[in-house]
């Protein structure tokens, strides 16, 4: 199959795919799995409009864990995990961008 440029692409990153079996679940060991994924995509926005969806599950348990006596409900865990990940994707996708 072939897109015309200028065609949106949606791309969907499940929460599991940021982090991969039996790394340690670290800001830095996911921000390397956004950073090669973002490598992949950097040469596409130059041809397509690019949305990105992101899953969360994994990262909203750990921040549950990390959260004593349950100080923050699950829906602004969930809430901040979004914001954390689509910012790291949003910066390493600014940093790959093909310049203009």
């Amino acid at each position: 199959m072939t897109l015309a440029s200028g065609s949106t692409l949606v791309i969907a990153l499940g929460g599991n795919a940021l982090l991969n079996a039996g790394e340690p679940a670290t800001g830095t060991s996911q921000r390397a799995n956004i950073a090669k994924v973002a490598a992949i995509i950097a040469p596409l926005l130059s041809r397509y409009r690019i949305v990105i969806t992101h899953g969360n599950g994994p990262q909203v348990g750990l921040l549950a864990a990390q959260t004593p006596d349950a100080a923050w409900p699950l829906d602004v865990l969930g809430a901040e995990s979004e914001g954390m990940i689509g910012y790291v994707i949003e910066h390493e996708l600014a940093y790959r961008a093909p310049k203009q």
